[in-house]
């Protein structure tokens, strides 16, 4: 039913199990996985009388959030060769997130967005997480939650 999954990864341990889940999914279904990850931009700082100033320099920004993304998406490629599936690795750069994952999910022509539910605390965990419920209410292309 469906062969090219989306997993969109944080790295927290909620969204491991998560991927673990999609690989078993995956395996089991003869689908394959485009493993995702959305890089944080640039933090805009305003400069100005008593400002704090970051030493940080776009670059360096772009080069640990792309180390980031590649020790996140790798985790999740070691369990697709583990488990036998094929695996691609993908990340966008965007303070959206929910946007990245669906812009992420057209582009590399997944069928099946396979991600975690967040917020489990006190009332909130009544709810979705926010990026999972705005994919779930902007996405065109089928999204399967885990909890």
């Amino acid at each position: 039913m469906f062969k090219h999954i989306l997993v969109p990864t944080d790295g927290s341990e909620l969204s491991q199990e998560t991927a673990r889940r999609a690989v078993s999914f995956a395996r089991e279904a003869g689908a394959r996985i485009t493993a995702f990850y959305a890089k944080p931009e640039y933090p805009v700082t305003y400069y100005g009388e008593g400002a704090l100033i970051d030493p940080t320099t776009p670059e360096k920004f772009a080069e640990l959030a792309e180390q980031q993304a590649q020790e996140t998406l790798g985790f999740v490629e070691d369990l697709c060769r583990e488990a036998g599936v094929a695996c691609a690795k993908l990340s966008l750069t965007s303070d959206a997130p929910y946007e990245a994952i669906i812009d992420a999910a057209t582009q590399a022509g997944c069928d099946l967005i396979f991600m975690a539910s967040h917020g489990r605390r006190g009332f909130s965990g009544l709810l979705l997480g926010s990026e999972t419920n705005k994919v779930l209410t902007h996405s065109k292309i089928p999204v399967l939650v885990y909890r």
